[in-house]
């Protein structure tokens, strides 16, 4: 049987990376492939579903041709205000310049701000603060009529159509889930998107709403709750109860908080996705000088490492990737610093006898994964493999960190598609799973090849006999030939 072509060592990290037009072509989308992406994110805020429609198309036909899951996560735009297109395109805002919001889908002149939500207009005072393109810009209003308002640019910079519009402090009766992420999701659920994100979650009750409008499809996406307004903070641990996975979305959030708080919320975010083995993203200007630069700068590769050291299972690039000059740098790079860091990750302290993080053994499955990953640890093997039907196995391998390398099969390429975005799990298609010593030298012959494992290491296999339904209550230790 033919092994998965992965030209690459794969990290634990997993790697998001935004397509838009740097990177609409099927060439572009499969160099990234190559350069370490595990999961695509289309973002419907941009672009025409023609374009989304050619973008899944071209990653499901490079999946196919490199025998590699690829993950796809659309990201419905929620409620967020954004401006209409501008006169020229861009705006570049002085200090002290005095620009116009108008009730507008197209700016008519240079300093026109138009934004087609009546509600910003209406919600605004004099004297309020409305800040632009991820923060960089800070408007003050002086002025206000019945469909404009005059600001002022206390902070300058450059602003772009379609860019974001975020009012601090001032709280908008707009629904969670637009009609626009209603087609949106309409469109994904006839593309078999594995992930779905929602915007500026406030409450449990904007992901039971999501859950409704999925409905009872046969393979539901992911729900990916983006954490980005106060009020989440507020409900996380609930929100987390109900999402499957959690991103951490820095651009809103750090003009939503003081931006001062935002590597505390962090780490705060990532410890409670942890306690409920949820798959965390951390996401937003993580590499962002890389749009321009090939190299970036020491803060963000610091930034990437200790994002990865809290307990990231996966890191985003968006405008890097999205519009960025440099996007296969960008996520080479990301990718070197994944390896960088996980090459000094220590073992879990859970190894320790008595400590209060061990698994919840009552569970069959959570305690033949936390017992798989000490006896790995004990007897020094070199790799994991991991036979998962819903692939919630899988995550709780990830969410322990064991660090040995884990292979995941499923018989589901949606399960496969999920274990794209699980820390440290490796998901390999075509695998033969009704012949367990076929299974193992399929697994193994890929792992000699990766460089990962050589003929007399030790490997641990972790399977269900059959006996105990719907868990996992078998850990073998075989030497690979």
């Amino acid at each position: 049987m033919e092994l998965p072509a992965v030209p690459r060592r794969p990290s634990q990290t997993k790697i998001v990376a935004t397509l838009g037009p740097a990177t609409h072509g099927r060439d572009k989308i499969e160099a990234l492939v190559k350069a370490g992406v595990d999961v695509f994110r289309l973002n419907m805020a941009h672009g025409s579903f023609d374009e989304h429609d050619a973008r899944v198309r071209w990653i499901r036909e490079i999946e196919q041709d490199l025998k590699t899951p690829l993950g796809i996560l659309i990201d419905l735009g929620g409620p967020k205000i954004r401006l209409g297109e501008l006169k020229n395109g861009a705006l570049e805002c002085q200090p002290g310049m005095q620009v116009t919001f108008v009730m507008e889908e197209t700016a008519q002149q240079p300093t026109d701000l138009p934004v087609s939500c009546p509600e910003v207009i209406t919600a605004l005072k004099e004297g309020d603060r409305v800040v632009l393109a991820d923060g960089t810009v800070t408007l003050q209003v002086i002025g206000k009529s019945e469909n404009r308002a005059t600001c002022l640019v206390t902070q300058p910079g450059l602003v772009r159509s379609r860019q974001g519009v975020n009012l601090p402090g001032v709280k908008l009766p707009l629904a969670a889930i637009t009609d626009a992420d209603r087609e949106a999701l309409a469109w994904a659920l006839q593309k078999d998107i594995d992930f779905v994100g929602l915007s500026f979650v406030r409450s449990p009750d904007d992901i039971h709403e999501l859950r409704k409008l999925i409905g009872n499809v046969q393979n539901p996406p992911q729900i990916v709750a983006k954490i980005e307004k106060p009020e989440a903070l507020d409900c996380l641990d609930e929100i987390l109860d109900l999402a499957d996975a959690v991103m951490v979305a820095r651009g809103d959030l750090g003009v939503e908080i003081d931006i001062a708080d935002v590597a505390i919320v962090q780490k705060r975010i990532l410890a409670a996705a942890k306690r409920h083995r949820k798959p965390a993203i951390v996401a937003t200007q993580m590499l962002e000088s890389m749009q321009r630069s090939r190299i970036p700068t020491r803060a963000e590769v610091s930034d990437v490492t200790n994002a990865i050291l809290d307990g990231a299972d996966a890191c985003m690039l968006s405008g890097e990737t999205a519009i960025g000059n440099y996007p296969v740098e960008s996520v080479t790079m990301m990718h070197r610093i994944a390896l960088a860091t996980e090459s000094v990750s220590q073992p879990p302290v859970r190894y320790q006898a008595g400590d209060s993080e061990a698994a919840n053994t009552a569970d069959i499955t959570e305690a033949s994964v936390w017992h798989a990953g000490l006896i790995a640890h004990e007897v020094g093997a070199k790799m994991m493999i991991i036979l998962t039907r819903s692939g919630q196995t899988a995550l709780t391998i990830a969410k322990h960190r064991f660090l040995v390398p884990t292979i995941g099969v499923s018989e589901s390429p949606h399960v496969l598609r999920r274990m794209c975005l699980y820390w440290g799990i490796i998901p390999l298609m075509e695998a033969p799973l009704n012949d367990s010593p076929a299974l193992l030298r399929f697994a193994t012959e890929w792992g000699k090849r990766e460089g990962l494992i050589q003929s007399g290491d030790r490997v641990v296999f972790v399977y269900g006999t059959g006996l105990v339904s719907s868990a996992h209550n078998t850990v073998s230790v075989f030497v690979a030939e």
